[in-house]
């Protein structure tokens, strides 16, 4: 997939770039594989805003995507590649040898007309999904799951790809795109290759309409607001924000204070992500 530029007809234009949307094949989601998507606006059953900066946006319809990849030995044609509005991956239409569609996150260099299969005995080819056991150590790999028959929960955005380290015992060593490496049970499933669509990254949405077509209210300034509206408000022009550390509008410390309270699953993670290397 190529990137294309606008010409800089509006300041709008100026350096903004979109998908050639090359790869896609069929224009039309699905019928039996969508679901209306209700939208909140970020509020609670008592109208109350409690996610800031949601609202509005395009009326989008809910592709129903199979993570678990259940159907252990039946072959599947990729019948199309299809676009998602609410993800930043691609979707392949699958059409099973028993007549069932379904939808999976579409891989790096799957085309129409491939074959994919799920199940222990799977060959290691993109789209294939298979227990982490049978794949060798190396393998780039995605939709990894972390408990077994759950389907999967990591690596399945645009681009991510995680890697099969090591083995040992009942759990395996992958690398998160992140670069955290983490334990994962053999006996849970991945799907090889690379998530498609590399060049998501690379994408500059140019002026604020588009962020608002996704849903995306404007976030202000905690330093352009009161002091009654947040910690780092108030004062005559511009400030420092006054404190030992940057606040959230509630008080709390952010911005690099850590987050994470999981000691269930501390033992899991064999080395911490840390900041990329460029």
């Amino acid at each position: 997939m190529a990137v294309k530029k606008y010409k800089p007809t509006t300041p709008g234009h100026r350096g903004m770039t979109g998908y050639t949307f090359e790869e896609i094949t069929k224009s039309t989601p699905e019928r039996a594989l969508i679901r209306p998507l209700r939208k909140t606006g970020g509020r609670n059953a008592q109208g109350k805003i409690t996610v800031r900066h949601h609202g509005g946006g395009a009326r989008r319809f809910v592709r129903l995507v199979d993570f678990k990849r259940e159907k252990f030995g039946i072959p599947a044609r990729v019948a199309a590649i299809e676009y998602d509005p609410n993800r930043t991956a691609r979707l392949a239409l699958l059409f099973y040898a028993d007549g069932e569609k379904r939808y999976i996150v579409a891989p790096l260099d799957l085309r129409v007309g491939d074959n994919v299969v799920s199940g222990p005995q799977a060959e290691v080819r993109p789209g294939n999904n298979l227990p982490i056991a049978n794949i060798p150590v190396g393998t780039l790999v995605h939709n990894v799951e972390l408990k077994e028959g759950k389907g999967g929960q990591l690596v399945r955005a645009a681009g991510a790809a995680a890697q099969l380290m090591a083995k040992e015992g009942d759990y395996a060593q992958v690398r998160m795109p992140s670069g955290e490496v983490r334990l994962v049970r053999q006996t849970c499933y991945a799907t090889i290759g690379q998530v498609g669509n590399l060049d998501h990254s690379n994408i500059k949405l140019g002026k604020a309409g588009r962020k608002r077509h996704m849903g995306v209210r404007p976030t202000v300034r905690g330093t352009a607001m009161s002091p009654r509206d947040h910690p780092h408000g108030g004062g005559e022009g511009r400030q420092p924000i006054g404190m030992p550390g940057p606040k959230s509008p509630w008080g709390k410390p952010t911005l690099g204070k850590k987050t994470r309270h999981n000691k269930a699953t501390d033992q899991y993670i064999v080395r911490r992500r840390g900041k990329k290397r460029r």
